[in-house]
């Protein structure tokens, strides 16, 4: 709490109580759309052979239940909610508020400590029985639903029998498929007569050269190869030096380039 701002205690100085009230969601969301127009109701508060009675009554002009679900509902929430009291049963509780504060801090406060412990029930009645049976219905609908179309939808996506890059993908495994590895001598004297040619060659040209699989040939080529990952020559192969032997003098005009 201390990382989001200041925590007001004045409550605890004050020594205020509070009401802990356990209320139906329904109820809740009718409070809401009373925000900032007034009261949402009235609290009886009386005693019965010693005993304490408590009633909410919600105001009427928040009984209508405008929709359940996805469709206006019909139904009047029940106005009279009487409290079944428990006891704080040995709990420290306390109630907090957040605010915003002016310096865009976030500042919670102590309300009060909890005295009393209630539920608030509806009484039983029929605009009750009514709205518990559509919410029963509303509940057992299935999340996904089948629906026939009059015709095709072409403003969303549409589906593909395959994607480009799972077509490539298969292309590429039927090519490696097809590249049957030969002996390792045969390689090496098509790679050592290629590389009498050029200095440097990228893979996919000793590919097609060798017709041999990706993977393997770079397994030989680690043997008798430099990769060169930066300078001029990037991202090509050549011969390590013990192996290199060039037609017209190819490395020497190369390092001749390089002077």
């Amino acid at each position: 709490m201390s990382e989001k701002g200041e925590v007001d205690l004045t409550g605890a100085k004050q020594n205020t109580g509070v009401w802990l009230v356990k209320v139906p969601k329904y109820l809740s969301q009718q409070w809401a759309k009373a925000s900032g127009r007034g009261e949402v109701g009235k609290l009886r508060i009386g005693k019965n052979q010693g005993k304490a009675e408590v009633e909410f009554t919600l105001n009427e002009d928040l009984t209508m239940i405008d929709s359940l679900g996805d469709k206006p509902s019909g139904v009047q929430a029940p106005r009279d909610h009487p409290f079944t009291m428990q006891t704080v049963g040995g709990q420290t509780l306390a109630v907090f508020t957040e605010t915003q504060s002016e310096s865009s801090k976030e500042r919670i406060s102590l309300e009060g400590l909890v005295v009393q412990r209630a539920e608030c029930r509806p009484a039983v009645s029929e605009n009750y029985m009514k709205l518990k049976r559509l919410q029963i219905e509303e509940l057992s609908k299935p999340v996904r639903l089948s629906q026939q179309l009059e015709k095709a939808v072409t403003t969303n996506y549409k589906p593909v029998a395959n994607h480009s890059y799972n077509l490539e993908y298969d292309r590429k495994k039927k090519e490696e498929g097809k590249r049957a590895r030969v002996d390792k001598q045969q390689v090496l004297d098509m790679l050592f007569s290629a590389f009498e040619k050029h200095q440097y060659y990228n893979i996919k040209d000793l590919v097609d050269i060798t017709k041999q699989p990706v993977s393997y040939l770079k397994e030989i080529l680690r043997d008798i190869g430099i990769y060169n990952v930066k300078g001029t020559h990037k991202n090509t192969w050549e011969l390590k030096p013990e192996y290199r032997h060039y037609q017209g003098g190819e490395e020497e005009e190369e390092k001749e380039t390089n002077d």
